[in-house]
């Protein structure tokens, strides 16, 4: 064999190796891209339905007692996740940890955006709530209605026991609400043994309304009702 002849199939190997090489890691990564939305799809489509708080639930809210420490609140949730990446949630506040006083019930109507994957756990996904369609709120204690017809006047009728409004594109003090934005949190899904995780309030009691505030851990699941 010559030295050029040599020398031409020595290149040619090495050429042919290194597109083995690119469609291999092409491959790889469309596979990986296909992995990916197959998992989204999965998630999605595994939601659907109605959804329950197992029992009433604690978080740590922004609000301090007298000694420093975050005062916490507690609520159930009745979520339904809908075709179309909708959801309606609705969330009753009380007073106490076992759910005989409620305080006020929250609805909220909107789409669900997916982020991609959370690493949490695998098939983790970051997901945006968006309540882009309605959002209302319904005094269920008297004491309640009191506070809001000292904070929330402007735009609102007077606020009443068992009686919603509509707080939708309204500025709303209580919950830090401007004037012409949806309510937004950025937080996560994740499903696993049939129960559906969303992310677990920061300790500091800080909300889900920034990326950076995007939950880290998994919170109480809920179920199937």
């Amino acid at each position: 064999m010559s030295r050029k002849l040599r020398a031409f199939l020595t290149m040619a190997i090495v050429y042919a190796g290194a597109q083995a090489h690119f469609s291999t890691q092409v491959f790889a990564q469309q596979q990986k891209a296909g992995a990916m939305d197959a998992t989204v799809e999965t998630v999605k489509q595994s939601i659907i339905g109605d959804w329950v708080s197992i029992a009433p639930e604690i978080r740590p809210s922004a609000t301090k007692a007298a000694d420093g420490s975050l005062k916490p609140f507690y609520l159930k949730r009745a979520f339904k996740a809908l075709p179309g990446d909708r959801f309606e949630l609705e969330i009753v506040n009380f007073a106490d940890p076992y759910g005989a006083a409620p305080i006020a019930r929250l609805s909220l109507k909107g789409h669900m955006a997916w982020r991609g994957a959370h690493p949490i756990a695998a098939g983790a996904q970051k997901v945006d709530f968006v309540a882009d369609e309605a959002y209302t709120v319904t005094p269920l204690a008297q004491g309640f209605a009191d506070i809001l017809n000292k904070v929330a006047v402007t735009g609102f009728d007077p606020w009443q026991v068992n009686v919603s409004q509509s707080i939708f594109g309204k500025a709303f003090v209580p919950f830090g609400l401007k004037e012409g934005t949806n309510f937004a949190e950025f937080d996560l899904i994740y499903v696993n043994h049939g129960l559906l995780f969303w992310g677990a309030r920061n300790v500091d009691g800080r909300g889900f309304d920034t990326e950076q505030n995007r939950p880290t851990n998994l919170q109480i699941p809920l179920v199937r009702p």
